[in-house]
């Protein structure tokens, strides 16, 4: 199932957006889809990021400690 939105974006950004769909013959749905997904899972791998940032739990290894581990 698909739901319909409607969003507003700066004039160039939109020639931007119908030059990519004009030239791989795409609709330009399909690449606001695509990016939204990619910016989307980028989010969701940041928050993560910034989940272990912020444990305390999670221990800090230097470079030095990952080259002796990794034998470098």
């Amino acid at each position: 199932m698909s739901k319909a939105i409607s969003v507003r974006i700066p004039d160039d950004l939109a020639s931007k957006l119908s030059e990519i769909a004009k030239e791989t013959e795409r609709s330009k749905s399909f690449h606001v889809q695509k990016a939204l997904e990619v910016y989307l899972a980028e989010l969701a791998d940041l928050q993560v990021a910034l989940d272990r940032l912020h444990d305390a739990s999670d221990p800090v290894v230097t470079i030095d400690e990952m080259r002796k581990e990794l034998d470098l």
